[in-house]
Formats: C-alpha cells, sequence, structure tokens
C-alpha cells in the first residue's frame, strides 16, 4: 500500500511542476513578443535616424564632403555626391 500512495504523491508533485512550467512558459512567452516587439520598434527609428543623417550628409556642400573624407581614410571614393550619380 505504500508504494501506491509513493506513487500517488510523487504523480501529484509532477502536476504541480507541470502547471508551474506551463504558467513559467507563458510568461516567457509574453517576454519574447513583449522583446520582439521593442527589437522592431529599434530598428525602426534606427532606419529613420539613418536616413535622417544620410539626408543631412547629402545637404552638405562638396567641399565640406571632402574634408570630412580627407580626415578620415579616404578609402571611400564611390560618393554619388563627387560622380554626380
Amino acid at each position: 500500500m505504500s508504494s501506491i500512495n509513493d506513487l500517488v504523491d510523487r504523480v501529484e508533485r509532477l502536476l504541480v511542476r507541470h502547471e508551474e512550467l506551463k504558467r513559467t512558459n507563458g510568461l516567457l512567452e509574453q517576454q519574447v513578443q513583449a522583446l520582439t516587439l521593442e527589437r522592431d520598434s529599434l530598428r525602426s527609428r534606427l532606419a529613420a535616424a539613418r536616413a535622417r543623417v544620410d539626408a543631412l550628409l547629402d545637404r552638405l556642400p562638396l567641399e565640406a564632403v571632402d574634408l570630412l573624407e580627407s580626415a578620415g581614410d579616404g578609402s571611400d571614393t564611390s560618393d554619388s555626391r563627387k560622380t554626380g550619380a
């Protein structure tokens, strides 16, 4: 009779553990969803910021662009502002 009671106790503990794991899994899924939304929002904001920076760079006079590039390594010669493309 003792082994049946032990088995019942183990099954009850497993059921409790199963419910705990289901609850934890649900919370983790919510966190993943929230983080995914945050990541997508940050990517969108980054793309918008890059577009604004690119627009500002396009407005710089060529002389300023030349000065900026000469301050760097000068290896980027494919700038469309120089070629007029």
